[in-house]
Formats: C-alpha cells, sequence, structure tokens
C-alpha cells in the first residue's frame, strides 16, 4: 500500500507499490493521448516558436476541454482565438509534466525536489481531471458521495473502480501538495 509524500531532509518522499506505480504510468499515458495535438505544429516558424495553433478548435471530448478549458466565457469567437494562441503550448506543458512525473515514479521511494514535486501534482491534478469528468463529479457533494469507495472489495463495477482510483489519486495529491506546503515553510 501507498505511503503519504512527506517533506524530509533529502527532498519530498513518497512510496508507491509496483501495481500502483502501474496505475499511475498508464493514467499518465492515457492522458497524454488524449492531449497529444490531432494537427502538426504550424509550418509558420513565428507560430511554431511562441505555441500558436491556427487550427485549434474546441474539444470535442469533454474530459479534455476540463483540461483545456476556454480561456474566455460568454464570447465564442474570442474564446476559440485565444485557444489558438495558448492551447499548443499548454497542451506541451501538461504533456511534458505528465511524461516527467511518469519517469519520476519509477524510483522507489519516490524523491522529489519541490520543482519535481510541482510537476507531480499537476500531473495528478490532470488525472484528477479526467476521472472527475468521467464520473460526473461537478460539485464537492459529487466528490463526497465517492468517498464510501475506498477499498478493492468495494468495487462492483467500471465506475466504482474508477471512483476508487479517483480516491486514491486524489489521497495522493493532497499528501504531495501538504509536503510541499511544509517544504516551503522550512526554506523561509
Amino acid at each position: 500500500m501507498a505511503k503519504a509524500f512527506k517533506s524530509t531532509r533529502r527532498g519530498i518522499s513518497g512510496s508507491l507499490e509496483p501495481g500502483e506505480v502501474r496505475l499511475l504510468g498508464n493514467l499518465f499515458r492515457d492522458i497524454i493521448s488524449m492531449l497529444e495535438p490531432e494537427t502538426a505544429a504550424s509550418s509558420d516558424p513565428l507560430a511554431a516558436m511562441v505555441g500558436m495553433d491556427t487550427e485549434a478548435v474546441a474539444p470535442s471530448d469533454s474530459a479534455v476541454r476540463r483540461l483545456l478549458p476556454d480561456g474566455v466565457r460568454a464570447n465564442d469567437d474570442e474564446a476559440l482565438e485565444f485557444r489558438r494562441l495558448t492551447e499548443r503550448s499548454l497542451r506541451e506543458q501538461k504533456i511534458s509534466a505528465l511524461r516527467s512525473s511518469a519517469l519520476l515514479l519509477e524510483g522507489n521511494p519516490v524523491l522529489l525536489n519541490p520543482g519535481q514535486a510541482r510537476l507531480m501534482a499537476q500531473a495528478l491534478n490532470d488525472v484528477r481531471l479526467v476521472l472527475a469528468d468521467r464520473l460526473g463529479i461537478e460539485t464537492e457533494d459529487d466528490a463526497e458521495k465517492l468517498h464510501d469507495v475506498g477499498d478493492s472489495s468495494d468495487v462492483e463495477d467500471v465506475e466504482s473502480y474508477l471512483a476508487l482510483v479517483y480516491n486514491f489519486v486524489t489521497w495522493l495529491q493532497e499528501s504531495l501538495v501538504q509536503a510541499l506546503l511544509v517544504t516551503g515553510r522550512q526554506e523561509r
């Protein structure tokens, strides 16, 4: 069973079982595949350099929309223009954090510096966003209803399995953020 992340003198440390590492690695890879751009980077060198994507459109998958929400509300034209200017670089940042986090999980125990811990927290948050979408979580009350699924013996179907994974990732991210906060206070 995983051990919560904690702040130590050597860095932020946590321990995961091999099955948990495989699960997180698979989730990270799944989200990377969701985020991979469907079109090649612009042939315009300036557009490619600054991360513009003249072909960007709002994602049809609701989970990807949670990962890449509209930057402007109530104005579809401005939201699309903002997406064209920012989405490719945001996708690349998220993919980089997910790939880095998958590599960081390979050490056991996992030992992170604060920068690596922030990348891992971002990757875990992206996993939670996708799972929340698949589970239909819109409010805190929706999330609270899932807390009863805390053990594999509670799993009866795909939804309860996803709830179990969501609760695990939430707990792991929370312990990581708490360890980051302790590390931040110690550095002051």
